[in-house]
């Protein structure tokens, strides 16, 4: 490894060492654009419009497993037909009407979980960005205000159960997820 006069050690990603013009994608060796891609990718997704898009993602992925699971296991026939009127079809038929209905209730929960996640996700993000701290009332904060959003149309009534719900659920994973980060104990040894 090689130090360049400037003190940047070979990495030049802008005037960073001493530059006075930031260096081009195209000027860059193959390792510099690897670096400058990874960096850019980083500070995306610590973003909160990062952070948000991964929850919409995540959300979206595991609300569709979600709603396959739940759709395998309803006992109801699908699209609403008679049982009778179902089991006088083909196998072939039935089966197409089961995976049609499958797919339908999964992609419904996927977009509720994926919204649900990017609203609540970003709402956090912003809250604590504005507020300039990391504790457990930003979680609360965005909890109440997603529940509450989301139940608006319904009246202030359920608004207000909502902003409740949302929060109480939103608390209780954080306590859960923050136990672990307590500081150890003094001792390992019993008293």
């Amino acid at each position: 490894m090689s130090f360049l006069p400037g003190g940047n050690n070979g990495t030049n990603f802008g005037a960073y060492g001493g530059q006075s013009r930031p260096q081009s994608y195209s000027e860059m060796t193959s390792e510099q654009q690897a670096m400058a891609g990874a960096e850019a990718m980083m500070n995306f997704m610590q973003s909160c419009p990062g952070k948000s898009a991964m929850a919409g993602v995540t959300g979206f992925a595991l609300g569709g497993v979600f709603g396959l699971f739940m759709a395998s296991m309803s006992y109801d026939t699908p699209l609403g037909s008679t049982p009778t009127q179902f089991s006088d079809l083909p196998f072939k038929q039935q089966m197409k009407l089961q995976f049609t209905d499958m797919g339908k209730r999964s992609y419904s929960s996927a977009k509720n979980f994926g919204f649900i996640g990017l609203i609540f996700t970003g709402t956090e993000c912003s809250i604590e960005s504005l507020r300039a701290k990391t504790d457990i009332w930003n979680g609360v904060s965005a909890g109440c205000l997603t529940g509450g959003g989301l139940a608006i149309k319904s009246g202030p009534t359920s608004a207000l159960m909502g902003c409740a719900a949302f929060a109480a659920f939103s608390t209780a994973i954080d306590l859960y997820m923050r136990r672990d980060s307590a500081p150890p104990p003094s001792t390992d040894e019993d008293e």
